[in-house]
């Protein structure tokens, strides 16, 4: 197995389409980068910010294209780490579970109950295949910078959350939200998984900033969840959002590589197949995903 060329090394941006608005993003350029695994959700906008290479992808494409689960997760984060992103930070609009978690609050999550049932969650498969563990889903370094960026910015932010990951595209059911909400979950969104999962298959730090834009459909004071409020507060948040980026991108490009939450090491002893029982056509698919472990073992 051979990896790709080297990149600069950058930071990722998964999100919604005002964040690729953002006030000195310099020299930005959309991009077509192709992957192993079919088409990512739009060309990357790939720029500097304050000095540092910055990638964004918007998620569901421009002008909101793609619904959650039609969304080709391998795609992009394979693509993302072919253009030398080593952390992504993933915006998400969220419901929230808990009445303390008002519309308007970013949540760094720290855990995911993954209910989805339609798409691709590894990129792994018949002929080699790897368990990854995913008992710490994001990476504690970037949630902590991101933390801190959110309090100097003076954005209302939570350290710290469960979030349940449902199918879609409809949102819950009042039985739904009551169900998730006695789980002891904190939020409830479409988004997230797998792509946690296929960020730490590809060794890439990854971080959730959930921003909260309801409360789901469970509590009695508020109106059900409908698109047209759910749109209304993701105006706010977006401007917020773009404010954390704007605290953050500094804070993360400082970190020292590599990651002191060891993400960039997150395939060691996790390959179960065999290496003469390995298919070379997966093998070779998986040479950006999984080049640093088999350059390492001479695959």
């Amino acid at each position: 197995m051979s990896s790709q060329p080297e990149q600069p090394q950058a930071i990722g941006i998964i999100g919604g389409t005002g964040l690729y608005e953002l006030p000195g993003f310099e020299s930005a350029q959309w991009v077509t980068v192709e992957s192993a695994f079919g088409e990512p959700s739009d060309q990357l906008l790939i720029g500097e910010f304050a000095g540092h290479r910055l990638v964004f992808l918007p998620r569901h494409g421009r002008g909101h294209r793609i619904p959650p689960t039609e969304i080709n997760y391998r795609a992009n984060i394979e693509a993302m780490k072919r253009v030398g992103v080593t952390r992504i930070v993933s915006f998400s609009a969220v419901g929230s579970l808990r009445e303390d978690l008002e519309p308007g609050t970013f949540v760094l999550v720290d855990q995911y109950i993954d209910r989805t049932f339609a798409r691709n969650k590894s990129f792994f498969g018949t002929g080699f295949v790897a368990h990854v563990s995913m008992a710490d889903p994001v990476c504690a370094t970037t949630s902590a910078t991101l933390a801190d960026a959110a309090n100097g910015a003076g954005i209302k932010s939570k350290p710290g959350g469960t979030y349940v990951v449902m199918e879609g595209p409809q949102f819950s059911s009042r039985a739904d939200s009551e169900l998730h909400g006695s789980w002891g979950a904190d939020l409830i969104g479409m988004t997230n998984m797998p792509e946690a999962k296929l960020a730490r298959e590809a060794e890439v730090c990854y971080s959730t900033v959930a921003m909260v834009t309801d409360y789901d459909c469970w509590h009695d004071e508020h109106e059900a969840v409908s698109t047209a409020s759910v749109l209304d507060v993701l105006k706010e948040n977006s401007e917020h959002a773009k404010s954390l980026v704007t605290a953050s991108v500094p804070k993360l490009a400082s970190l020292t590589e590599p990651c002191e939450s060891g993400c960039h090491r997150s395939l060691d002893h996790a390959i179960a197949t065999a290496p003469d029982h390995r298919d070379p056509e997966l093998v070779k698919r998986l040479s950006v995903v999984a080049g640093r472990v088999g350059n390492q073992a001479g695959w």
